[in-house]
């Protein structure tokens, strides 16, 4: 083996998160998207979710979308000191978002 991609199965969803290989042209893209969209046709899943960050993902078609993550942090004071920069990563997050969508690899509806 030369490389590997690990997703994770919900519901009627795959989530893609982790991999690691060589360097090969064009394996990335084939061990992290193109397995799993070919899986999830195959299994009739509805959504594949392939990761956080990427710009390279709007060419093949995956569309930014937010997602949750909940995180308990144990020390109070830390967690507390979290709170503000979790506000401002939002608002990021969100304009970037829409930064991104305005480069969609698909046409409007009229």
């Amino acid at each position: 083996p030369i490389a590997g991609a690990l997703c994770l199965r919900g519901g009627d969803t795959l989530y893609g998160r982790y991999w690691g290989g060589a360097t090969r042209p064009g394996l990335h893209f084939e061990a992290c998207y193109y397995q799993g969209i070919e899986y999830c046709l195959r299994e009739g899943l509805t959504r594949f979710e392939p990761g956080a960050q990427g710009e390279h993902k709007l060419a093949r078609g995956f569309l930014p979308a937010r997602v949750r993550s909940r995180h308990w942090v144990a020390d109070a004071e830390f967690a507390d000191a979290l709170q503000d920069w979790c506000r401002q990563e939002r608002g990021d997050v969100r304009r970037y978002q829409q930064e991104l969508l305005g480069h969609s690899p698909f046409r409007a509806e009229p």
